[in-house]
């Protein structure tokens, strides 16, 4: 599976790479920190619909939940290991340049210093990607004794509200964050998050009690702990992030209804 890994180590930081040297051209009039913003986001959108469209195709072809197999739930577990290693270089690059065009002086050049302000201001973000690294990805591939492909691609598809929320970052780059698509795009990220990166625990407990006729509330006593707080461990940081998005859909709201008035009484002047 090397090659695997290894053509993944090369595609994500290609596609980052190229990202940056065609935005310039396109946007002349965009900052460093846009373009690496933006870079960014568009590689996780490729690695989103890459590993959208890996689960969505090992759930389909597995009938029996615990015991087929498919190539893919392998495969994209070695190719997504060197996505996030890159993400979290490309994460912390994106935090640089942003800082550094806002003019703070200990931005002038990389530094533990500035390693350090990325990791203690993302800290969340950094934990979530080197659990995953050390040991998610390593138990997916060594240590689940070739059972259970179908839930792999069903984590495989939490990923699909990950282009729905890099295209509200690059509307917002762009100055059109008052549009119609920005509005239609954050509902649909809160129902994709809500239904890929919520329901979807409640939906596997439910799918492999299904499978030893179990009902849903008895299904997690049926699985080892360590199985148990694996899913913890995964849902728990998703409902946060869900509470901030729903925080910041709640924020914009209240924006926009607080412009209606002021619009309402000009045009009656």
């Amino acid at each position: 599976m090397l090659h695997v890994l290894l053509s993944g180590a090369f595609f994500f930081p290609g596609v980052f790479y190229l990202c940056r040297k065609v935005l310039p051209v396109c946007f002349k009039r965009w900052s460093d920190a846009d373009v690496v913003l933006v870079s960014e986001r568009l590689v996780s959108s490729v690695h989103a619909i890459m590993a959208t469209t890996s689960g969505f195709i090992v759930v389909s072809s597995c009938d029996n939940v615990m015991t087929d197999r498919h190539w893919l739930a392998t495969y994209f577990v070695w190719f997504a290991m060197s996505y996030m290693a890159y993400d979290l270089y490309a994460m912390y690059l994106s935090h640089w340049y942003r800082f550094r065009v806002k003019g703070h002086e200990e931005y002038k050049e990389h530094s533990f210093r500035t390693v350090n302000s990325f990791v203690r201001r993302e800290f969340l973000l950094v934990l979530h990607h080197i659990v995953l690294l050390t040991i998610l990805l390593p138990i997916t591939l060594f240590f689940r004794r070739d059972l259970g492909d179908f839930f792999v691609g069903c984590l495989f598809t939490a990923e699909l509200s990950t282009p729905f929320v890099s295209l509200g970052k690059i509307l917002i780059q762009l100055g059109l964050q008052d549009c119609l698509l920005h509005k239609v795009n954050g509902v649909v990220v809160l129902l994709s998050f809500f239904l890929c990166r919520i329901l979807l625990f409640p939906y596997m407990y439910w799918v492999y009690g299904r499978h030893y006729g179990l009902p849903l509330y008895s299904a997690p006593f049926h699985l080892p702990l360590s199985c148990n707080l694996g899913t913890l461990c995964i849902m728990a940081p998703q409902v946060y992030w869900f509470v901030l998005l729903c925080r910041k859909g709640l924020r914009l709201y209240q924006r926009q209804a607080g412009k209606r008035p002021a619009a309402v009484t000009d045009a009656a002047q």
